[in-house]
């Protein structure tokens, strides 16, 4: 890479920087900033289930599940504190960072068919019907 390159990405270098001396932890966890939860999705039936592993989340204070213009959203914040002692001296770590995880719903899916719920550190959401009407269906070709 050419100097001038390297000129014109200051931040890519502090971020190489600081991933070489604190270790291989990413910017985001060292600044506070967001992270990306893993998701999937499943299929029940006719309905589809979005699994978010949001492990330590406080889901009533620090979760939303929303409906926004054809779009499932799930978005919040994690905020992770642990303090411990070792050796006469105090050890305090924060951990904290927003997500958002948005997913394209079928136009037929309202409000009422999502229902959510939280277990063992996994946010499942319920989209019921999101599948219905979705067979494949052949298109006859008409030779001419």
């Amino acid at each position: 890479m050419s100097t001038l390159a390297l000129r014109t990405r200051p931040a890519w270098d502090l971020d190489r920087w600081v991933r070489d001396f604190f270790g291989p932890a990413t910017s985001d966890e060292w600044f506070g900033g967001a992270f990306t939860p893993a998701a999937e999705i499943l299929r029940d039936g006719d309905d589809a289930l979005v699994r978010v592993e949001l492990p330590g989340v406080d889901v009533e204070k620090d979760v939303n599940v929303d409906l926004d213009r054809g779009y499932l959203v799930i978005h919040g914040e994690r905020r992770d504190e642990r303090a411990e002692e070792r050796n006469g001296r105090a050890l305090r770590e924060v951990r904290y960072g927003s997500f958002r995880r948005s997913f394209k719903l079928p136009a037929h899916v309202t409000e009422d068919a999502i229902s959510a719920e939280y277990e063992t550190g996994v946010l499942t959401v319920r989209v019921a019907g999101a599948y219905r009407g979705a067979e494949t269906k052949r298109i006859a070709i008409e030779n001419k």
